[in-house]
């Protein structure tokens, strides 16, 4: 195989990397295909596929342990604290959670105050809570039934009320 080719490998994969890491982050394409690009260069160098697979083996632990380095050293430490955020929401500063248990809510029955699409308002004796569907539109004025209850989220659903 050519050296241009291996060398032109080498190149694209951390360009590609480069490009996952300060352009596009976290989408991932162009992540994996730099990854594939350096593995296959590696693999194109050695003489074996044993010899390729510990190539990239060592390559792999040596990265980790440079990682795992550079956020114990106090010198990088200060790199990686621009990259992250250093503001807490403390209690102290005025951030407070809801205290509210909407479980209590769970299987109850209300009306509808807004277009549920999915989010919007319902009343529950009196009561004027956020509600979120299951997925589909609910209109104003129509029967719903609390099925589920996740943290502060309240999920409703549809309930054909029969009045008499």
């Amino acid at each position: 195989m050519p050296q241009g080719i291996i060398a032109a490998l080498f190149v694209i994969g951390i360009v590609l990397l480069a490009v996952e890491i300060f352009i596009i982050p976290g989408f991932g394409v162009s992540g994996m295909l730099g990854i594939a690009a350096l593995i296959t260069g590696i693999f194109l160098v050695t003489d074996s596929l044993l010899e390729g697979v510990l190539l990239t083996g060592g390559a792999l632990v040596v990265l980790g342990i440079i990682t795992f380095l550079s956020f114990r050293s106090p010198r990088t430490r200060r790199l990686w604290q621009k990259f992250s955020l250093s503001t807490r929401q403390t209690s102290k500063g005025g951030y407070v959670a809801p205290k509210v248990q909407y479980e209590v809510y769970l299987g109850r029955v209300g009306i509808s105050l807004t277009q549920l699409r999915p989010a919007g308002t319902a009343d529950f004796d009196g009561e004027h809570l956020d509600v979120v569907t299951e997925g589909g539109f609910i209109g104003p004025g129509n029967g719903i039934r609390v099925i589920a209850v996740e943290g502060n989220r309240i999920i409703v659903r549809e309930e054909i009320v029969i009045r008499r």
